[in-house]
């Protein structure tokens, strides 16, 4: 419904698991996410989202701090 009342923040979408349930992966298929983990999970109390978000941060401490590696001299070796 978010995607259909303001397009725009399909971007910001976090697709955390796939569900058990027939719906949501109607919905998933519908606006062409693909989620991060696959358990089987039918609890419906955001525990697949509790389960992602250490992933997505973590995915994202790794994005911001490799300029600092860039920066570090480090030699790697070659091959």
């Amino acid at each position: 419904a978010a995607c259909q009342i303001a397009p725009e923040v399909k971007p910001y979408l976090i697709p955390s698991h796939y569900s058990a349930e027939k719906g949501a992966r109607i919905a998933l298929a519908h606006l062409g996410l693909e989620p991060y983990l696959n358990m089987g999970m039918r609890l419906g109390e955001g525990s697949g989202a509790a389960l992602a978000m250490p992933i997505v941060e973590a995915a994202c401490a790794m994005y911001h701090r490799m300029g600092m590696l860039a920066a570090s001299n480090i030699v790697l070796p070659k091959g």
